[in-house]
């Protein structure tokens, strides 16, 4: 069985998230989609709210072969505990190259038999990133040409809380 790991720190999830996301479910048998917690960073939408929109897309899109979790500490060890051979990273830009090759080399250096596969965002969502979302919920602004309309309501929803 092929098994990928796409991690993410998206926060919120967009349809560029999903687009990489439902690309993926083609290719392999199964995919863990998976928020990673970082400590060190500032998330607007605690793990369950994350996991929440996540699981919005997986539904929306009808995909069987996900399960959305998330996890914490080093990608590459959790990627060995979830058996998969192989993490999914979605680039839309140089910088996000130069981050992901360095991230896939010093996997490599953990574990060899693990292989890093980079999809091109679609150039209709190349633009499209967390933090340009959330920019313009908190200006009040409509998300939903980024998002599904039911993460658009959570992030409303947070942002009247806030």
């Amino acid at each position: 069985m092929r098994i990928a790991v796409y991690p993410t720190s998206a926060n919120p999830p967009t349809y560029g998230h999903a687009d990489i996301l439902v690309r993926t479910t083609k290719q392999f048998d199964h995919v863990f989609w998976s928020a990673a917690m970082n400590s060190e960073k500032h998330y607007m939408f605690n793990e369950e709210v994350r996991l929440r929109m996540m699981n919005e897309y997986v539904q929306h899109f009808d995909l069987k072969n996900v399960t959305v979790e998330a996890f914490t500490g080093s990608t590459i060890r959790y990627v060995q505990k979830r058996k998969a051979q192989v993490i999914v990273k979605g680039l839309r830009s140089l910088d996000d190259f130069q981050g992901e090759f360095q991230q896939a080399v010093g996997n490599k250096g953990i574990d060899p038999e693990i292989e890093t596969f980079c999809l091109f965002g679609k150039p209709d969502l190349f633009a499209i990133n967390s933090t340009l979302v959330r920019e313009l919920a908190f200006l009040g602004e409509s998300i939903e040409a980024y998002v599904l309309p039911s993460v658009a309501k959570i992030v409303a929803d947070a942002i009247k809380k806030s």
